[in-house]
């Protein structure tokens, strides 16, 4: 390989490199014979360089050639010289030169392909991850890679120069209950017991605070057993953070400086100096989710000061109930035709996915003179409204024209909008219910598609705030951390912990990008007093605090000094960054959907002498299932 090693890339050369003499190694990209001119496109991973076997080379260059197919791996030598004016190709970084070939070596054949590899392929994703060596040499998939890479690169540039260290923690740890299933891996040395790889490093950086190091981070690999579901991959990586001496702001104000530095190094983009903030309940009310998608804006609005006045009793008993009346307005100029039963049909079958019973609606049909109350100022006559539920609130037996002009109004409701409505007895369900809808027509109606212009973006962040710190589990009828049970609850609930645990608020925030929740976070607690009433209220008995986080606690009582942190996911940021849905997109080498890496046929079984040395025996499936 020594004499045909590359002196140069293929997306090197350019106009001032003519009548040098160079080595170009990489893949055939295209094949092209104009008459007895052969072009070759060579590709590597920097680029595309255009290279010419001409009419009159030796006989033995030329038959050579001719045994190229794509994706033959070969070594070039020859002179780089400028195109003909007419053949320079201004999209192509290396446009305006070609290499004139004099030598060629194959160094390996390639046999034929399952699937061409292009700029971004068709093949399906089970195809495409079985011969995913192949997938990643396609334009989009190196593009992608290289964006992670230099997201990874500019984070350790950001944080060492703040004067964070970078720490590993353990990746066989003691198995603990957060969340979802652990990863176990069983110990040949000590029968019968187990490590876990680690959820998140969670307990471990806040160790690392009580050791004194206040600056951590690491890019942390993670592991969580969950079903399949969603854009999930059973491991991940996030950007684990924690400091000492610090309050929420601290953080805050770091990790905005962190993703500013991270997306003007790599996208050439300016973010806000500070992000917008809604709190947890306001992200209810407003977007029905605490991951609202603020690329547009459509918010639900409260239906219920119109509905004693309706005729709806659906309406009436979900508010006698304590649950709300929410609707949500779709401006007649987002939708390219009036919505028809069929797709408010299709919208409602969503909004029952969340739980929602059902999905009211009408239309606001403009009356003669009637337009947009909010664009003419009120000067034109109010829209009515019609279909749906239109008959219980406008006419005599619905509150009449008053009732009808007033929703217009307290709604912004124009001629042609459409009006969605959610109703339950539980306030969370309607507004989840409601904005799920929100968020299938902002797909819909194509309210979250990219400009088009190769611009990345928009990127739209806002950081959610004050979440509950407990949630109620109805099945097993106990309480449980909303995030984690070491986020420190806010002061003025200290006294009532006990008393009122749905109540309370936690130090905890989520940065949402896009509608996507992008970082967790929150102040944790330090004082063992005080993590140990969290345990109790989340039914952890004593004795299995003790089993499960003594370590932690024990580490509290020797001056652990206040401390917080935040895990930004470095796969969904790339995701976002690169304008792709799936994490799969920007992941080496990523299992499917079910768990599964088709490539390398992963998980796969053990043999008999491996068992027996970790003292296993497999339980097969019950034969009678």
């Amino acid at each position: 390989m020594e004499q045909h090693k590359r002196t140069n890339s293929c997306g090197e050369l350019r106009g001032p490199d003519a009548g040098k003499r160079v080595t170009l190694n990489g893949w055939v990209n295209r094949l092209r014979d104009h008459g007895g001119v052969i072009f070759i496109n060579l590709r590597d991973r920097y680029g595309i360089t255009q290279t010419v076997i001409d009419q009159d080379a030796p006989e033995e260059l030329i038959k050579l050639a001719g045994e190229l197919r794509n994706e033959y791996c070969v070594a070039l030598e020859g002179l780089v010289r400028p195109r003909p004016a007419s053949m320079v190709n201004p999209e192509m970084a290396t446009g305006e030169i070609e290499v004139a070939v004099k030598k060629l070596v194959i160094l390996n054949r390639c046999e034929i392909l399952p699937f061409q590899i292009e700029e971004e392929t068709n093949a399906g994703e089970d195809l495409r991850l079985k011969y995913r060596y192949l997938d990643l040499r396609s334009g989009g998939m190196q593009r992608r890679i290289m964006l992670r890479s230099q997201t990874a690169c500019a984070v350790r540039e950001w944080m060492s120069a703040r004067g964070f260290y970078e720490i590993e923690t353990p990746t066989f740890i003691r198995s603990t209950p957060e969340g979802a299933r652990d990863y176990l891996v069983p110990s040949r040395l000590y029968p019968g017991k187990f490590y876990a790889l680690p959820q998140s490093p969670q307990l471990y950086k806040q160790l690392l605070m009580a050791a004194g190091f206040d600056k951590y981070f690491q890019i942390a690999r993670c592991y969580r057993d969950e079903d399949a579901r969603g854009d999930r991959q059973p491991e991940f990586t996030q950007i684990d953070i924690e400091m000492s001496f610090v309050g929420r702001e601290d953080v805050l104000a770091m990790t905005e400086g962190l993703l500013g530095h991270v997306f003007k190094k790599t996208l050439g983009l300016e973010l806000p100096p500070r992000f917008k903030r809604l709190s947890y309940d306001e992200a209810m009310e407003n977007y029905g989710t605490d991951k609202p998608d603020l690329r547009f804006d459509l918010p639900l609005r409260d239906f219920a000061p119109f509905t004693e006045a309706g005729g709806f009793q659906a309406f009436k008993d979900a508010l006698a109930a304590g649950g709300a009346v929410k609707a949500l307005v779709v401006p007649a100029g987002l939708m390219k035709t009036p919505y028809s039963r069929r797709q408010i049909e299709e919208l409602e079958a969503h909004a029952k996915i969340y739980r929602a019973r059902g999905l009211a609606w009408m239309k606001a049909a403009g009356a003669p003179g009637g337009g947009n109350l909010e664009a003419s100022g009120g000067a034109e006559a109010p829209p009515l409204f019609e279909g749906g539920v239109s008959k219980f609130f406008t006419g005599a037996a619905g509150g009449g024209a008053d009732l009808a002009e007033k929703i217009a109004r307290g709604l912004g409701a124009g001629s042609g909008d459409l009006i969605l409505i959610a109703a339950d007895g539980k306030r969370k369900t309607a507004n989840t219910a409601l904005g799920a809808v929100r968020s299938k027509l902002g797909k819909d109606l194509g309210l979250t598609v990219p400009p088009g212009d190769g611009t990345p973006g928009p990127f739209e962040f806002v950081w959610i705030l004050d979440f509950p710190l407990f949630e109620y589990n109805e099945e097993e009828r106990r309480w449980e951390a909303a995030h984690h049970m070491f986020s420190y609850p806010q002061e003025q609930y200290h006294a009532s912990l006990e008393a009122d645990p749905g109540s309370v608020k936690g130090d905890l925030y989520d940065l949402v990008l896009n509608g996507h929740e992008l970082a967790s976070g929150s102040i944790r607690i330090h004082d063992p007093a005080l993590q140990k009433r969290i345990f109790s209220i989340v039914g952890l008995g004593k004795e299995e605090a003790e089993e499960k986080f003594g370590f932690l606690t024990e580490a509290l009582k020797y001056g652990a000094p206040p401390h917080g942190g935040i895990a930004p996911g470095l796969d969904r940021l790339v995701m976002l960054m690169a304008g792709e849905s799936s994490i799969k997109e920007v992941i080496a080498f990523p299992k499917n959907s079910f768990a599964v890496s088709p490539m390398d046929d992963c998980p796969g079984e053990v043999d008999r002498k491996q068992l027996d040395e970790l003292h296993l025996a497999v339980k097969g499936p019950d034969p009678s299932i």
